[in-house]
């Protein structure tokens, strides 16, 4: 049973313009998912992009990029799942299709060697067809609201039999993906083109290993966790 990496990093960045390559402390965004890779059981990582800077950055760094992305699976609305397929297609044609596919993004540079090697062994234990990282809920949906077109705050979903004010201490557990890993069964996810399954689990992160980079303020919060995490 094969567990091969992927990283994948399109050079047009919209909301953060360059955020593969900003630094972080103190080197490129994306050295950061290629180091946990490369110290996990991984048996080998691949990085799909189409800017050539990103290319670079990352073969100096030790990275494998054994193609170019082309330039249809790099638009704004190019959908993720096509982007992995494309990679899985490559693999197949170069006789290296692996049972799974672990996909990495580079906007999670908190994430640990420890945290994939986590997912990639709930894969095996539970035969499953795919793992999905989550963390727990920052916000619990049960406290979420919705506006109705006159502003008025409305249930977004429908609360539980108890009454009154529920404190967090008393509801079930809640958790969100964190987009760090997804360890995705490649046979399945040809057939179906979708994450998800009844053979999906939850692998568990830290909130701090689950830090995303989204915007200019995310990047500086990670910049300093990263450098306290260096010291």
């Amino acid at each position: 049973m094969r567990f091969v990496g992927l990283i994948t990093a399109r050079g047009g960045s919209k909301g953060l313009p360059g955020k593969n390559t900003a630094l972080a402390g103190g080197k490129p965004l994306i050295n950061w998912s290629i180091e946990a890779a490369q110290k996990s059981l991984l048996e080998r990582t691949i990085i799909s992009t189409d800017s050539e800077d990103i290319a670079a950055i990352c073969r100096a760094a030790g990275g494998e990029v054994p193609f170019m992305r082309p330039a249809e699976l790099a638009q704004d609305d190019t959908p993720h799942i096509d982007v992995i397929l494309h990679a899985l297609d490559w693999l197949e044609s170069n006789g290296d299709l692996p049972e799974y596919i672990v996909l990495l993004q580079p906007t999670s540079p908190m994430r640990q060697a420890t945290d994939i090697d986590g997912a990639v062994r709930m894969a095996v234990d539970n035969d499953a067809d795919s793992v999905i990282s989550v963390f727990p809920a920052p916000v619990h949906p049960f406290w979420i609201r919705r506006l109705d077109a006159s502003g008025r705050l409305e249930d977004f979903m429908k609360w539980p039999e108890q009454s009154g004010y529920l404190r967090r201490q008393v509801l079930p557990p809640a958790y969100a993906l964190n987009g760090a890993i997804y360890v995705l069964r490649s046979r399945t996810l040809r057939e179906n083109r979708n994450y998800f399954t009844d053979k999906t689990f939850g692998y568990v992160m830290s909130e701090e290993n689950s830090t995303d980079i989204d915007t200019h303020a995310d990047l500086l919060v990670a910049d300093l966790l990263l450098k306290q995490r260096k010291e």
